[in-house]
């Protein structure tokens, strides 16, 4: 199945220390390169996703909108 522009969807196989590889295609496409740090956010219901670094400030300031008294 050929995926649309800019997107990617496909398996990967956790290893016995819980590491993934993550696709060539995929790391081509989202710029990923060696030595990059990633986030990853895990849910239970939704799974898990992994946001380039760059949007750290904004899911930081999206989770805690709103949140404790200053």
């Amino acid at each position: 199945m050929k995926m649309p522009e800019g997107k990617f969807a496909g398996a990967v196989t956790v290893g016995t220390k819980g590491q993934i590889v993550i696709p060539k295609e995929a790391r081509k496409l989202m710029g990923i390169k060696p030595g990059d740090t990633l986030l990853l956010l895990a849910d239970q219901a939704r799974g898990i996703a992994i946001p380039p670094k760059e949007m750290f400030e904004t899911l930081t300031e999206q989770i805690f909108k709103g949140g404790a008294a200053k």
